[in-house]
């Protein structure tokens, strides 16, 4: 998709950041399918390297940005970057994270700190530096990539699940702030289910065994299809998987018995049976070398295809044409009575 400014056509320019590896890395190339030139924000450069290769085979421009997004100098110069090689942002993605999994009881200050730095003021140092270049010009779109755990935490991931909650309350009030300035800039946030992505492998973990996404697994594609749907449509939020719908509706109605089945089931499902070094190497201050992919190493389990995503995405739709089987049915009543 092109983007048009005073007449001219030109690739749409995205940014998107942890496109290094897993949701994001699916981002960037469903993004390059679509002929969008992608700044890539990622601390590991050779999964930079690999999301470039992979733009530019596409048909693409991308342009490797290696950026911490806990440091907001390095977020304010990377987006100087983009904007100088590739052109006026149209479209900001915040998707960078770190985790630990862990009981609350035994994490640190320190790796609080860092959760947070990346997983929650990582997305404000985006959002703020995508502001400050859609505002004058009252266009663009931000996307914050967000979780059902933004609204059902789970045990295990408490780091983890106050950086979602974080992000939620902080664009619920910053969208409330673009409303009141008539703003164009339009800000949605995508919630998404588990997916299968590299960072089971290398999040630091205390626990025994290796970790996991909790079940239903949603293939890396699923989101970035629904990511990028959200890019290009006015909506306000959209949840991917039926699980999404469910925590978020399930928490709504019955915390309190949610509370007592995480506590239940929640240590056994976010492992595998397979035991774990808890001193394998982690990627929560640094990255990891190599180029990991978008996949990791739920392949066998994983949903390709999301019938709740689809739904979602056509819903207008589908209810005006039941309220016209509706209003039909009604009309052929009245005439065979």
């Amino acid at each position: 998709m092109s983007a048009s400014h005073n007449g001219k056509h030109r690739p749409e320019v995205v940014v998107v950041t942890g496109a290094s590896a897993g949701v994001g890395r699916a981002i960037v190339r469903e993004f390059a399918r679509h002929g969008a030139a992608v700044g890539l924000l990622a601390r590991g450069r050779d999964g930079l390297e690999g999301a470039r290769r992979e733009v530019e085979q596409a048909g693409g421009k991308a342009l490797v940005v290696p950026t911490d997004m806990a440091d907001d100098g390095q977020v304010e110069q990377a987006a100087d970057m983009v904007e100088r090689h590739l052109g006026p942002i149209d479209i900001w993605i915040n998707n960078a994270m770190v985790s630990v999994l862990s009981p609350a009881k035994e994490m640190t200050a320190a790796e609080y700190r860092r959760v947070t730095e990346v997983t929650y003021l990582g997305y404000v140092h985006g959002t703020l530096a995508a502001l400050r270049r859609m505002l004058p010009r009252d266009r663009g779109v931000i996307v914050q990539i967000g979780s059902a755990l933004a609204y059902r935490a789970i045990p295990l991931q408490s780091a983890y699940c106050a950086a979602k909650h974080a992000v939620q309350g902080f664009t619920e009030s910053l969208r409330s702030e673009l409303i009141h300035d008539h703003s164009r800039v339009h800000l949605t946030i995508v919630q998404l289910p588990a997916v299968n992505t590299p960072q089971f492998s290398w999040i630091k973990t205390r626990m025994p065994r290796h970790p996991q996404p909790v079940p239903p697994i949603y293939q890396p594609e699923v989101i970035a299809r629904s990511v990028y749907w959200a890019a290009h449509h006015r909506r306000r939020e959209f949840s991917v998987g039926y699980p999404t719908v469910q925590a978020i509706i399930g928490d709504k109605f019955i915390p309190g018995l949610l509370d007592r089945y995480l506590a239940r089931v929640g240590y056994e499902r976010q492992q595998t049976d397979e035991p774990v070094d808890p001193d394998r190497p982690n990627n929560l201050y640094d990255p990891l070398p190599g180029d990991h992919g978008a996949h990791g190493r739920f392949d066998q389990d994983a949903i390709t295809f999301s019938p709740q995503s689809w739904l979602n995405r056509y819903r207008g739709w589908l209810g005006a044409a039941g309220l016209l089987a509706g209003l039909w049915a009604v009309r052929r009543y009245d005439l065979v009575k």
